[in-house]
């Protein structure tokens, strides 16, 4: 069976922004519920390090969260402030990564979750083999304070985020060549990369097999897992602009879990928890209930038998 946890920032951005639920209210709801944990997004107002520079503070977040039955199942990093692509200096990404590294040791977590940070667009301004040679070199280095901190890497690729085709994906996977360090696999966001297309600079480049092409192309990097729908859309900015993929609940969208299911199962991501990421949607408060229902269905079907 599969340890089923959901992305804490659907509750503290994008429409939540302005109406954060707090940490407490959100692992009391979660632990009713019967969710086995948490993917902690590590920013305000929730658990960060910046507002939790203690050791006696971040253990008393790992008593609460074992006063509600609930674990972590990784860290969503606050580098969006930081310039990983339209910089030459990565020190200061590095410096917030490494921060992050032992905040997430602190609280037990083990594993840190990373992007790109500046948009495709971000070729408009700095050449793609620069912003390539950029990424790998940092990501390299952050993988190897990750494992100095017994953390694994997962790189989250998106729409939003520079290098977002499929063969991007695969090229900086092979250029950091380290099985500490992987993709997290988003099957929102799968679906916009590898179907739709959505968002790429230049020729569209999208697998005829879609999504279970795509995570066969991937296989054996994979390390960690968010599943949600889509409905072949991004979200959009404060502008009206496309900014990275929707993320629908199950069920109100397109993705055809019955085949991509199977294949995600197939991976061998190093441990056992997959999460839920309601990102952007406008009332993830009121469905996450009926996320939690569809997981348990998955893990019937799927995953009951060799639990058994």
């Amino acid at each position: 069976m599969k340890k089923i946890s959901i992305g804490s920032w659907a509750y503290t951005i994008g429409p939540y922004a302005d109406k954060p639920v707090d940490f407490e209210t959100v692992c009391s709801k979660l632990a009713a519920l019967g969710f086995d944990g948490l993917e902690l997004g590590g920013f305000p107002p929730h658990p960060n390090p910046d507002d939790m520079p203690d050791a006696e503070q971040r253990a008393q977040v790992v008593e609460q969260m074992k006063g509600h039955g609930l674990g972590f199942s990784g860290l969503a990093a606050n580098l969006w402030a930081e310039h990983l692509i339209d910089s030459d200096d990565p020190a200061p990404y590095v410096a917030e990564f490494t921060k992050n590294c032992v905040f997430a040791r602190d609280l037990g977590i083990a594993g840190i979750r990373v992007d790109t940070v500046q948009p495709p667009t971000i070729f408009d301004q700095v050449g793609e083999a620069t912003a390539l040679q950029r990424v790998v070199s940092t990501f390299a280095t952050c993988n190897e304070i990750a494992k100095d901190h017994g953390l694994y890497m997962t790189w989250e690729f998106e729409p939003g985020f520079a290098f977002n085709k499929p063969s991007d994906v695969l090229r900086i996977l092979d250029e950091v060549d380290d099985p500490n360090f992987g993709v997290l696999y988003d099957t929102s966001h799968g679906h916009m990369v590898a179907v739709v297309g959505a968002r790429q600079p230049g020729a569209r480049e999208v697998l005829d097999g879609g999504q279970t092409e795509f995570i066969q192309k991937l296989s054996g990097r994979i390390n960690h897992i968010h599943l949600i729908d889509s409905d072949n859309s991004c979200h959009k900015d404060e502008n009206g602009e496309d900014e990275t993929s929707m993320h629908l609940p199950f069920g109100e969208g397109v993705v055809n879990f019955d085949e991509v299911i199977p294949h995600l199962a197939a991976q061998d991501i190093g441990h056992d928890w997959w999460t839920v990421d309601l990102c952007f949607w406008p009332d993830a408060w009121g469905a996450t209930e009926s996320c939690k229902k569809f997981m348990d269905q998955i893990n019937d079907r799927y995953f009951a038998a060799s639990a058994s």
